[in-house]
């Protein structure tokens, strides 16, 4: 048994969880995410936990044991406090603007960038050049910083790019002359 998916879940005060059809549904004061559950696993209330458990002793079983309790964890701290990334745009004219659902990106290209926001997402464009991304949906919020991420990466030699806050950019040494 996975020692991940042993672990109960422990359901905060304001938190709704119900299963109905193999369908997970948590709600918060933040809001409402569903999952569907694989064909593998249970989940139940029992008092103020959430139990995850296998339905047979199989190595399929198993994995989906504990995958599906950190993804029920994740729903539960999403609806409660919710997930955020934090980017940084470093390099000279290198510049972002939020209009409406609409991020624009200046990356030092012959072309300005337009991205469009997802709906689930709440992004703010701070004065310092950088991006905070929000939202209750850990995988969403985590993609949406990544596709923003991958129009300009940081690259080896000045570090210029779009980076995460907390990122650690190795510098190479350029050509030596001789």
């Amino acid at each position: 048994m996975s020692r991940i998916g042993k672990k109960p879940i422990a359901l905060p005060a304001g938190v709704k969880f119900a299963v109905a059809d193999k369908v997970v549904t948590v709600e918060g004061p933040k809001g409402k995410l569903t999952l569907e559950l694989p064909p593998h696993v249970t989940a139940a209330v029992e008092g103020n936990d959430i139990i995850v458990t296998p339905k047979d002793d199989t190595r399929q079983a198993n994995a989906m044991h504990g995958l599906t309790r950190s993804l029920i964890n994740n729903m539960v701290i999403g609806v409660t406090a919710g997930f955020k990334k934090e980017l940084a745009i470093v390099g000279v004219g290198y510049k972002a603007s939020l209009a409406g659902s609409k991020l624009t990106l200046n990356l030092g290209y012959s072309h300005v960038i337009e991205f469009e926001v997802p709906k689930e997402i709440k992004l703010t464009v701070t004065p310092e050049n950088k991006m905070i991304i929000e939202g209750i949906d850990k995988q969403l919020v985590g993609e949406t910083a990544a596709q923003i991420r991958r129009f300009r990466p940081p690259e080896p030699y000045k570090g210029k790019g779009i980076r995460y806050v907390d990122e650690r950019i190795i510098l190479k040494e350029g050509k030596s002359a001789g």
